[in-house]
């Protein structure tokens, strides 16, 4: 079934994909990477091309998973997709709060799991289009130049485009989270010492007096 589906979508070409990559970031369980290479084999001249209607398509779709998510909750995604990607990404945004929507770019589990849970956690709708701007954008645009620079002989290349990309940006991007939770933290460590600073000041200004007022 989802094969005729792609094959149908292969014949629009360009506008194919960006159906397909719209529909992957909502509810169809097929990753548009598939029809991405599939397109870029035939056409590799193109392959930038492609992968910017596939990147588009993805964003626009985004919202409306994100939608679905916050009108339909997370029961949801118990009824269109697996239950074993919803784990993970479940257990990626417990571990790695808004950084699982960027390393969810680079994994197998389907980009819709992501947008639609973002949806039931109340995830700020803007940070999940940035997020997934920034991971789409890459995925896209590497596949597309791979199949640019070298063609068909891309074809053996991307297969494992995902667990490369995931090797290098997965701990950076975890790196920069630690960082950027160290800064948050220690900004409201200051305001907190800003906060008490009068009144501790203050105490011990009443305590010095106290000790120097001679008793009756």
């Amino acid at each position: 079934m989802f094969q005729d589906i792609l094959d149908f979508l292969m014949k629009f070409g360009p506008w194919g994909l960006f159906i397909h990559s719209f529909a992957d970031a909502v509810i169809f369980p097929v990753p548009a990477f598939f029809l991405q290479v599939s397109l870029s084999i035939m056409h590799p001249q193109n392959a930038l091309w492609l992968a910017t209607y596939g990147f588009i398509g993805c964003l626009l779709g985004t919202p409306l998973g994100y939608l679905i998510g916050k009108l339909l909750g997370k029961s949801v995604l118990y009824k269109i997709l697996k239950k074993e990607w919803i784990d993970a990404a479940t257990n990626m945004f417990q571990k790695n709060g808004e950084a699982a929507i960027l390393i969810g770019s680079f994994t197998p589990v389907p980009f819709k799991v992501f947008t639609i849970l973002s949806g039931c956690l109340k995830f700020p709708l803007w940070r999940l289009l940035a997020y997934a701007a920034l991971g789409r954008a890459t995925k896209f645009y590497v596949v597309g130049t791979l199949f640019y620079l070298y063609g068909n002989a891309a074809e053996g290349m991307v297969k494992d485009v995902s667990l490369y990309i995931a090797l290098i940006a997965v701990p950076l991007l975890l790196i920069g989270v630690y960082f950027n939770r160290r800064r948050k933290r220690k900004k409201m460590e200051q305001q907190k010492l800003a906060e008490s600073g009068p009144v501790v000041v203050e105490k011990a200004v009443l305590e010095q007096a106290s000790d120097q007022t001679p008793s009756a």
